[in-house]
C-alpha cells in the first residue's frame, strides 16, 4: 500500500465517499493506504477460508463476508472517523453491525492475508486498532510461511498463538469450527 492520494494531512470516512467505487483504501489515524489488487495465491487463500467459514455458519445468525468489505471501527454519525479498514475476511455476528456500506463497530473476528505491499507499520497499527475496537479474534495468515498468527481478545489483551502446515485451528468466537490449513495453501 501506499499512502498518496492527495497533499491533506488527515482523512475521513467522509473522504473515503468521495473517491471512485473502483478506488480502494484504508485509513488509519487519519493516515491514508492505497491498496494494490491482490496477487493470486492471496485470493486462493482467501476464497478457502471464505469458503470453510461459510459452510460452517450456514444456517448459523453469524455471517462472513471478504474484501472488498468496508468496516467502520469506531463510526461517528458525522462520518469524521478517522479510521476505515478492508480486511481480507470478516466474520460479523451482530446483525446490527451490518449495513448496506459495510460494517459499522468491530466485527467478532478479522483474517488479514499479509501482501508483498503490506508494511510492518501499517500491520501494527491495524493490530492496535483491531484490540481498541475489540475485535475478540484476529488472524494474521502467511502464505509464504504457511502460517496462521491467532490472536485471541482476553481482559483488553491479545493472546497469541501461531499454527503451520496441515493443523487444524479452532474459531475461537465460532465453537466447533475448524479451519483445515492443508486446503489453504496454493498447491504448486
Amino acid at each position: 500500500m501506499s499512502n498518496a492520494y492527495r497533499e491533506e494531512d488527515t482523512y475521513t470516512y467522509a473522504d473515503i465517499l468521495t473517491m471512485d467505487e473502483k478506488t480502494r483504501a484504508e485509513i488509519l489515524d487519519g493516515e491514508l493506504f492505497m491498496m494494490a489488487p491482490s496477487a493470486t495465491y492471496h485470493q486462493i487463500i482467501s476464497r478457502e477460508l471464505s469458503g470453510q467459514l461459510w459452510q460452517f455458519l450456514r444456517g448459523k445468525p453469524c455471517q462472513v463476508f471478504s474484501a472488498p468489505f468496508g468496516v467502520r471501527l469506531f463510526p461517528q454519525a458525522d462520518q469524521s472517523d478517522d479510521t476505515y479498514v478492508e480486511p481480507d475476511i470478516v466474520v460479523i455476528c451482530d446483525p446490527s453491525k451490518i449495513t448496506a456500506a459495510g460494517c459499522e463497530g468491530a466485527p467478532d473476528m478479522v483474517i488479514e492475508i499479509l501482501s508483498p505491499s503490506n508494511t510492518r507499520h501499517e500491520m501494527l497499527m491495524k493490530f492496535k486498532k483491531y484490540l481498541a475496537a475489540g475485535v475478540r479474534e484476529y488472524w494474521i495468515v502467511d502464505g509464504e510461511e504457511k502460517s496462521v498468527e491467532v490472536f485471541i481478545l482476553d481482559r483488553g489483551r491479545y493472546i497469541a498463538g501461531i499454527s503451520g502446515g496441515d493443523d487444524e485451528i479452532p474459531v475461537s468466537v465460532l465453537p466447533g469450527c475448524r479451519i483445515k490449513l492443508r486446503e489453504l495453501w496454493p498447491r504448486d
